[in-house]
């Protein structure tokens, strides 16, 4: 029963049954540059940040390919765009369109930058804080009309004026 799974075992890690690398043969010179172009726009459905273009997966080799045979059959940069967001939806795009939601995402980040230069600004022309009045000083008599009447404080003022 072990030499039948460890046969079976090694049969399956020869690569035999594993994804092979995709790989088709690079197009005429024009249309290899917009399949690159159109490479460096979609986000490879691995790696998250990088774009099909940059990513070495074997799925953004899938991709690029995908790419190729769309762009040989004769398919412009927006069907070729309309093709992956159909299938991964919008989020393929590196630069998604800037409507709907999509347009708070784009002026986020300018409404936050004015807004942080009005508080800067609010703070730097700020009016000069208003002086508080000056303590009265200790040789000076207390004015009993200004003072709160607290029974406590009374009598320690008493003690420490014996």
């Amino acid at each position: 029963m072990t030499a039948a799974l460890l046969t079976l075992t090694l049969f399956l890690a020869t690569g035999q049954y594993a994804p092979q690398q995709a790989g088709s043969e690079p197009l005429a010179p024009p249309l290899e540059a917009r399949v690159q172009v159109l490479g460096k726009e979609l986000r490879c459905a691995v790696c998250q940040g990088l774009s099909v273009a940059d990513s070495p997966s074997s799925m953004a080799r899938a991709q690029l390919d995908k790419i190729r045979e769309l762009v040989t059959e004769g398919k412009t940069d927006q069907e070729v765009r309309d093709y992956f967001v159909a299938r991964y939806g919008e989020w393929v795009l590196l630069q998604p369109k800037a409507d709907g939601f999509n347009l708070f995402v784009w002026l986020g980040p300018v409404a936050l930058l004015l807004g942080g230069a009005f508080v800067i600004y609010r703070q730097v022309h700020r009016p000069p804080a208003a002086t508080p009045p000056a303590a009265p000083s200790a040789s000076a008599p207390a004015d009993a009309s200004t003072e709160p009447v607290d029974p406590y404080l009374a009598a320690v003022r008493r003690e420490l004026d014996q």
